[in-house]
């Protein structure tokens, strides 16, 4: 191969490479956008074959905006429901949880809804087993901002083998 050949050929694969990285930016970053809200990484963790019930969980809501909005429901074809869950020290110092009508985002304030947090998405009546891997739309409601449908990456969390509860995720 001559040396023009060869810078050529080198060119080109730089070229190549450089478009592979802008075509797979979008699809390795898993955030979305309504308006001034900023959904970042939603996630579900794998369930056992039978259960009835999983969890969807979002790294983070930011409100970018002014003025304030809540998310007030979801839904996804994976469930028969979807509620928004609180956990809750009761007077046994027993762990409950309880649905909630909605959860406030304050303008410019960043909310995490993670695993093992106060905060997360209850999928009831689960038509399918949460396997590792897969991927599910879920549509978020806002009281403000309106309907945004978001892609669930079903995952153990990080930095564990396993999530504790998850396959006891009972109520």
């Amino acid at each position: 191969m001559t040396r023009a050949a060869g810078l050529r050929h080198r060119a080109f694969a730089l070229l190549v490479a450089a478009c592979l990285a802008v075509l797979a930016g979008p699809l390795a970053a898993h955030d979305f956008r309504l308006g001034p809200l900023r959904i970042d990484h939603p996630y579900a963790t794998p369930t056992p074959a039978g259960a009835v019930n999983g969890a969807a969980y979002l790294r983070s809501i930011r409100n970018t905006g002014d003025a304030p909005d809540r998310l007030i429901g979801a839904s996804t074809p994976v469930a028969r429901t979807v509620e928004i869950h609180r956990s809750v020290v009761d007077a046994s110092q027993v762990m409950r949880m309880r649905a909630i009508e909605g959860i406030d985002l304050p303008p410019k304030v960043e909310l995490q809804l993670r695993h093992g947090g106060e905060v997360h998405l209850m999928l009831i009546d689960l038509k399918r087993q949460l396997t590792e891997g897969d991927r599910f739309p879920l549509t978020l409601r806002f009281q403000k901002a309106g309907e945004r449908e978001v892609t669930v990456w079903v995952q153990k969390p990080r930095g564990s083998a396993s999530h504790p509860g998850a396959a006891e995720h009972k109520h």
